[in-house]
């Protein structure tokens, strides 16, 4: 008994552009679809996430630039008033009423968080804008850099995740159109082949 060797096959890669009888014209439909989901997903969330990271560095910078910071004291003691936890990590802080004067020379007062234990004539900075008003501490360079990043990173997965999901939609609705298009074929050839079968 001649002994036959195993034969390989070779794997396509790309099945769905190979040429072959059982290629309907659905499935190059369907490559194209594919290819340009990817595409989109890819090429699209890359320019979306470096839209959003711009963005963010102009606005954190346009931001930096209308405040600046200035020596303020304290008015009264701190520890009279209740604590607050603050989200950058800095420990709690309270509110505590401040006075500062303007590059106009004229005086403003406010309320600005302080640490807990200072006192009255403690000096403090503060920020103020081009009205001379109390303003939040804008973010450092390092900062705005780091959620300009994460900023436009999600931005990126979220366009990419967009496309995606349209992709698959436009899949689904051709798979449905596949379906509805095997029926009517099936209804107009299934008497047909049931009468051969039948003999």
């Amino acid at each position: 008994m001649a002994r036959t060797r195993p034969t390989r096959v070779k794997k396509v890669r790309f099945w769905r552009w190979r040429h072959n009888p059982l290629h309907r014209h659905s499935d190059s439909v369907e490559a194209w679809i594919v290819l340009a989901t990817w595409i989109v997903a890819l090429v699209g969330g890359l320019f979306a996430g470096q839209a959003a990271d711009g963005a963010m560095q102009d606005s954190f910078a346009a931001r930096r630039a209308t405040v600046h910071s200035v020596p303020a004291e304290l008015t009264e003691n701190a520890d009279r008033t209740e604590t607050v936890s603050t989200d950058g990590g800095g420990g709690d802080t309270v509110w505590g009423k401040v006075r500062w004067t303007t590059a106009d020379g004229s005086t403003h007062t406010g309320l600005t968080r302080v640490a807990p234990s200072s006192t009255a004539g403690t000096s403090v900075t503060v920020w103020i804008d081009s009205r001379g008003e109390l303003a939040g501490r804008p973010p450092t360079e390092g900062e705005a850099r780091v959620q300009s990043a994460l900023t436009g990173l999600l931005v990126a997965m979220g366009a990419g995740g967009l496309a995606l999901g349209c992709g698959r939609v436009t899949r689904l609705r051709l798979d449905r159109w596949r379906i509805r298009a095997w029926e009517a074929e099936w209804e107009r050839v299934g008497p047909q082949w049931r009468k051969k079968m039948s003999g």
